[in-house]
């Protein structure tokens, strides 16, 4: 199959990427760094996180980010909503679209939410009920889809099976996490390959984290296969949990570089999202993970 002649990126910086940042990150920066993405060209942004501040302390300000936006025409501006009490808090502050994440991993599940696969995706049923009711568009991820820090190898049947799963239930979009970043191209083309037999090519993301260094390769595989929606982080922002100092998502700007250079259209002027890269490293101490964007603000 041919490449994709358009791409899209999907932002997740601003939640995934500065989620698991220990020190505070004020609700200012994250808006700057939204309005600067948008200013970019990226048209969808993963702004906040309706989950509990007690959990997920970066983001117990997700009503301010939410409220405070300052939205470009054309631009998506979405929050991840785990269960029905986010949702209702996201849909106060005005959200267009959701999302919901799974696992395919049962280990993985019952380590990190304490249930089951098929628990986690029957609690989801509130949620998309409910925003259907509002108008709201729910995208749905699944984590460990090409490995499992407790597992190992996940199989691409157990893949489909939540992902089929999630968009019976309504998700007009799922997006297939390598959380670990263990993948390699073969088994991310078999993964597509199983999962794309219930669901259209159209109606699919990767989530690629660059671990072992594979997400550009991983991504080039499955854009060979069709895949035409990916997500990514701007510098390589948000770590890797379970491979202690491993960086974690793949550089929105590497991706772009890619995509420039298979002439795929994004729409996304990549000196202005290096730029970004560099400030908001810079701003929060963090080193910019973006090899891409190293290279380019060294010029």
């Amino acid at each position: 199959m041919a490449f994709p002649k358009q791409v899209r990126l999907v932002e997740v910086g601003p939640r995934d990427g500065l989620q698991n940042e220990p020190e505070p990150i004020s609700t200012a920066t994250k808006l700057e760094l939204i309005a600067r993405l948008g200013a970019a060209g990226i048209r969808y942004i993963e702004a906040a996180s309706f989950v509990s501040p007690k959990w997920v302390p970066q983001m117990a300000d997700h009503r301010e980010v939410m409220t405070g936006l300052k939205r470009i025409d054309g631009v998506t501006y979405a929050a991840l909503t785990p269960n029905l009490k986010g949702l209702e808090g996201a849909l106060e502050c005005g959200v267009e679209e959701v999302a919901v994440f799974g696992a395919a991993s049962e280990a993985f599940s019952q380590k990190n939410i304490n249930c089951s696969v098929a628990e986690s995706l029957a609690r989801f049923e509130p949620v998309l009920e409910r925003a259907q009711q509002a108008g709201v568009r729910v995208r749905g991820y699944v984590s460990c889809v090409l490995g499992c820090p407790y597992e190992g190898e996940i199989a691409p049947a157990k893949v489909a099976e939540v992902a089929k799963a999630l968009y019976e239930m309504g998700c007009y979009e799922v997006s297939l996490g390598d959380t670990i970043g263990t993948g390699t191209p073969l088994k991310a083309k078999r993964m597509i390959e199983a999962v794309s037999c219930d669901i259209p090519m159209d109606k699919l993301a990767a989530h690629f984290h660059d671990t072992y260094g594979q997400a550009l390769a991983n991504l080039y595989a499955v854009m060979e296969e069709g895949i035409a929606v990916v997500d990514s982080s701007v510098a390589g922002l948000g770590g890797c949990p379970y491979a202690k100092g491993a960086s974690g998502n793949v550089a929105s700007e590497d991706v772009v570089y890619l995509l420039d250079g298979l002439g795929i259209e994004t729409g996304i002027d990549l000196d202005k999202l290096a730029a970004i890269g560099t400030w908001i490293t810079q701003t929060i101490g963090r080193p910019n993970r973006s090899k891409v964007g190293v290279a380019l603000a060294a010029k």
